[in-house]
């Protein structure tokens, strides 16, 4: 197993609960297993299934990709897992909609960072941006201040893909992912479908 360390210190309850509670719901074979916790003093304990990949970043390493650096949300993405729900939000059909700004500047969707409401299609946007951190070694913006960042993703997006030197079938998954318009923006179930496509097209021989 694996033993994850949260310092109620320095982490809300409220957060800490509700990745408790998310991991406790869900159960998904891309989503580590959660086992059980423990309060002990001022930390929580949460014991998970060990995963032994290790992250995305770890993996584009072996690769031997020429990066300088990679940047933190790829170190949260385990290698055939997501981990880190903290925070997470629960939808229902009678709260569809959140406005909270809450996550990594640099991975946020256009709609968080102005504060309008928006739906499950932020994380769409959250996945092209990891897509593009794996691919160049960061996120768009990563260099700029947070308050800079927030600027240029909520008035710009993300930066011209094809800029980007990435391979065709990767840009149009990307692309998908990252369209300011959300009614634009691809679903799970488009995205597959993009997906296998690009899989499916000679640049994948």
């Amino acid at each position: 197993v694996a033993i994850k360390h949260l310092d109620l210190q320095y982490q809300g309850c409220k957060e800490v609960l509700r990745e408790i509670l998310v991991m406790r719901e869900f159960k998904n074979a891309n989503i580590v297993n959660f086992l059980e916790s423990y309060l002990v003093n001022e930390a929580v304990l949460l014991v998970l299934e060990y995963m032994d990949g290790g992250s995305l970043t770890d993996v584009v390493i072996k690769k031997r990709m020429a990066l300088g650096h990679m940047a933190t949300v790829c170190q949260e993405c385990l290698f055939s897992s997501s981990a880190d729900f903290g925070v997470c939000a629960l939808l229902s059909p009678e709260q569809s909609r959140r406005r909270s700004m809450v996550g990594t500047t640099w991975w946020m969707a256009p709609k968080v960072v102005r504060t309008q409401p928006y739906g499950p299609k932020v994380d769409t946007w959250s996945l092209g941006i990891v897509g593009i951190e794996m691919a160049t070694g960061e996120a768009p913006y990563f260099g700029e201040t947070k308050d800079r960042a927030r600027y240029l993703i909520g008035t710009q997006g993300a930066p011209d893909l094809h800029t980007l030197g990435l391979p065709s079938g990767l840009c149009d998954f990307l692309g998908c992912c990252l369209q300011m318009d959300v009614d634009r923006r691809g679903s799970a179930e488009e995205l597959l479908q993009v997906q296998c496509k690009a899989a499916a097209g000679p640049t994948a021989l």
